[in-house]
């Protein structure tokens, strides 16, 4: 346990001894500008010279680029645009990219087209395309996080003439 740990603090540390490097060099630099005697600018130039051709040959990194090879989740966050208080009315408000690809059964379930489905038909097979003309349920973490993102409104039961989902509305021996 403690040697995994010493790897990782070794890591995160060298890169940074790489920008106290980098710091060096330009306190070499701005020292220049101040009047030495010609001693101390002989050793303060052998000091300088070895640092600046390290500097060239490693790259610098800020500190979250060093620690996000480490935890990936940091730079890159899920986005769900979901407004839980509107400007007008302070009320949650459904996702519209939800509304207009998933539509919800009554049961609870959420069904979909597969993806691909308009795209590049002309190189795709027929029996291909066929497959893609149908719809797919939404599994269970799915059908929670589309839930989620959508309001009352599209949770309730609609009766339409001729709806073509009818029969998987009610859904017999399903575990919510």
């Amino acid at each position: 346990m403690a040697a995994v740990i010493a790897r990782r603090v070794s890591g995160l540390l060298r890169p940074l001894s790489v920008s106290l490097c980098a710091k060096t060099q330009q306190f070499c630099n701005t020292s220049n500008l101040i009047q030495h005697p010609p001693l101390y600018n002989a050793i303060a130039g052998a000091a300088c010279a070895p640092l600046r051709a390290s500097v060239h040959q490693t790259p610098r990194y800020n500190i979250l680029q060093r620690v996000s090879v480490l935890i990936p989740s940091l730079t890159h966050q899920p986005s769900r645009s979901l407004t839980y208080y509107s400007v007008k009315k302070g009320k949650r408000k459904s996702v519209k990219a939800v509304t207009e690809r998933f539509k919800r059964l009554y049961c609870g379930l959420w069904i979909r087209r597969k993806a691909g489905y308009k795209k590049k038909l002309w190189k795709k097979k027929p029996a291909r395309r066929r497959r893609l003309r149908e719809h797919v349920f939404c599994n269970k973490t799915q059908c929670k996080l589309l839930d989620k993102m959508t309001t009352s409104f599209w949770k309730r039961r609609n009766w339409y003439v001729d709806d073509p989902y009818l029969n998987y509305h009610n859904r017999v021996n399903l575990k919510p």
